[in-house]
């Protein structure tokens, strides 16, 4: 495996998430934002923190498979949920888990969560990108 997920001493740990990844692959993936889209550019889960996060997490599966990756191999996700407030977490870490469900794993690689005030489109509540390694 490319990717090893570390909690370095002296940063606080938490238990489902490493705060640093250790890349040794020689091949990087870089996947664009994926939002609620489905293959047909329907939007998933109009209105539906979690459904869209959900479909997000599947998105950048389906694009990691392509590139022969899985969510083992991704170094690092970046995270843009509209409008964010603390109180969206447990909204946000269920559509995590659902993903996860469907994928065979929880996707907990080092990540940054930034709130903003608009995607590409009204409908769209969260958009997610990865870089993944390979060998």
């Amino acid at each position: 495996m490319s990717i090893t997920l570390v909690n370095p001493a002296g940063l606080l740990e938490i238990p489902a998430y490493r705060q640093m990844s250790i890349a040794t692959g020689s091949k990087l993936v870089f996947i664009a934002g994926q939002v609620s889209w489905d293959a047909d550019g329907t939007v998933v889960g109009e209105g539906d923190l979690v459904a869209q996060v959900e479909q997000c997490y599947l998105n950048i599966g389906t694009a990691l498979a392509e590139a022969g990756a899985t969510f083992d191999d991704v170094a690092k996700l970046t995270v843009y949920v509209v409008d964010w407030t603390p109180d969206k977490l447990a909204l946000f870490l269920e559509g995590v888990d659902r993903a996860a469900a469907r994928l065979g794993g929880t996707p907990v690689p080092p990540g940054t969560l930034i709130g903003v005030a608009a995607l590409d489109v009204p409908e769209h509540l969260v958009e997610v990108e990865a870089t993944a390694v390979i060998d």
